[in-house]
């Protein structure tokens, strides 16, 4: 898959067959465009062409974003379209000037002239330009004028994949894993840098690794225990991945004052500090408790681990 960031360094695309979209997540709703979109360039001897945009739009027309966090950072979702064998992902820089061209503008100096588009295949509900004006009835009108196909994306299809995407979030921020992962397609994960923390669990004879998520907009699941895989490396097979258990909280117990993400690794001891981790999260294991004594914690997280490795 190649990754174009330029908009003057674009290539001759082959038969471009275009999709414009967010895909955060690039979950089972989205995949069902991604289907359509390879099946259509492979009719026509085409390439597969995902325009996305960065920032989030939403975050430089509107400050609705502040409260919402991302399934995908960036690079996480140029690397799920690449697993699904897209083309060319094209990563337009979204600014005010770029929201602020007229929709005609947008269409003819955008769409037709950087891509030369075969088939654009886009919902109904698509906007697009100044004031959002541009819709699918304007590209309807233009299509004969610039020569490309237009092929719509019904309805059900873009509802479903609004609805998966709130409920996606909802079900991480509640904890609620396992239905998270059936919308999404895949086990949720994030990455993180292994950071210092205060040695607790060392003491407790649970050492852990503290993960520090620098992407801000990454959403991070609620508060509580989790069973977990871990990968050290990127790209590492799923058969070689680390079994462990995840805290996401406040740690109640011995009053910490900040939220923390704390991961135990099983049969593992390495020093991994300042490198990046990947986790993959399976199951939501229970709340967060504040324990009478360190001695009750220790028995608890004795009877996670047993959890964990019988989930994992």
């Amino acid at each position: 898959m190649q990754i174009h960031r330029n908009l003057d360094q674009l290539p001759e695309f082959r038969n471009a067959v275009v999709t414009i979209g967010t895909f955060d997540g690039v979950h089972a709703g989205h995949r069902q465009i991604i289907d359509e979109l390879i099946r259509e360039a492979r009719s026509v001897n085409g390439e597969t062409v995902i325009i996305t945009f960065h920032p989030h739009p939403r975050k430089v027309v509107t400050s609705a974003i502040l409260g919402v966090r991302l399934i995908n950072t960036p690079e996480e979702k140029l690397e799920l379209l690449e697993q699904l064998g897209i083309d060319h992902v094209v990563v337009v820089p979204f600014t005010d000037a770029f929201a602020n061209q007229s929709a005609e503008d947008y269409v003819e100096n955008f769409l037709v002239k950087r891509f030369h588009p075969h088939t654009v295949i886009i919902g109904y509900d698509h906007r697009f330009g100044k004031e959002r004006k541009g819709d699918y009835r304007l590209l309807e009108q233009l299509a004969p004028r610039f020569g490309y196909q237009l092929r719509e994306i019904p309805k059900h299809i873009l509802d479903e994949i609004a609805i998966s995407s709130t409920r996606i979030r909802e079900a991480l921020l509640e904890g609620r894993v396992s239905i998270a992962d059936k919308l999404l397609g895949y086990d949720f994960f994030f990455s993180g840098v292994v950071v210092h923390g205060d040695k607790l669990g060392r003491e407790l004879g649970y050492p852990t690794a503290n993960i520090h998520v620098p992407d801000e907009e990454k959403i991070i699941p609620g508060n509580g225990i989790y069973a977990v895989y871990a990968a050290l490396t990127h790209g590492e097979p799923a058969s070689s991945r680390l079994k462990g258990m995840m805290s996401i909280g406040f740690r109640p117990t011995v009053d910490g004052k900040r939220r923390v993400i704390e991961v135990n690794l099983f049969d593992f001891n390495q020093d991994i500090y300042g490198k990046t981790i990947r986790i993959f999260i399976k199951k939501y294991l229970r709340e967060e408790i504040k324990f009478d004594s360190l001695e009750a914690l220790v028995k608890q997280i004795d009877q996670d681990k047993i959890d964990s490795l019988n989930i994992l």
